[in-house]
């Protein structure tokens, strides 16, 4: 995984957009984020991390524009909303590629996490963020949950920013 400050240059959220400013593993830990390199030929390692972090269910998804069909563009453009989630969001990156982009805090900058076969990422509860494709169309994801399979994005706004998960996030990282 790569990681660097997006460039807020407007055009197609697929791009790269990259700054050319690297993130390093030490500010990305500090915004919570977790990430770890496993090729998909030793996936046994996934099974230590979800026993781990207590993961105990999971699912697969794919997306691309053959298997989404009418519904890709919305699609693409609701995982790009910004949001956050009430539980941690966890992929594993089994075929494609993509970007995840996560708030630093306080800057309120966006970091993007380009992301390829074999990457774990870990984003805590509470992070905004967002997800695209990037120009190949297409990523094959493990997503692993600690209880029942959900997603629920919660949208940046001043509800969200009260909410409990996000207050609680935000003095997580406080203490890191």
């Amino acid at each position: 995984m790569r990681a660097y400050y997006f460039d807020n240059v407007p055009g197609d959220q697929r791009l790269p957009h990259d700054s050319g400013n690297p993130v390093s593993d030490e500010i990305l830990k500090s915004t919570g984020v977790l990430h770890w390199h496993i090729p998909t030929s030793q996936q046994v390692q996934i099974e230590a991390v979800a026993k781990e972090r207590c993961y105990k269910n999971r699912d697969t998804i794919t997306i691309t524009k053959q298997g989404l069909g009418d519904l890709y563009e919305s699609k693409l453009k609701s995982f790009y909303e910004e949001h956050m989630h009430e539980d941690e969001e966890i992929r594993y990156i089994l075929e494609g590629s993509g970007f995840f982009d996560v708030r630093e805090h306080p800057s309120d900058s966006w970091i993007r996490c380009q992301v390829d076969a074999g990457d774990l990422l870990v984003l805590p509860a509470g992070i905004y963020h967002r997800f695209t494709l990037d120009e190949k169309n297409m990523i094959k994801a493990l997503r692993l949950f600690k209880d029942e399979p959900k997603w629920t994005p919660l949208n940046r706004g001043d509800a969200t920013d009260e909410n409990p998960y996000r207050v609680d996030y935000l003095k997580g990282i406080a203490v890191n």
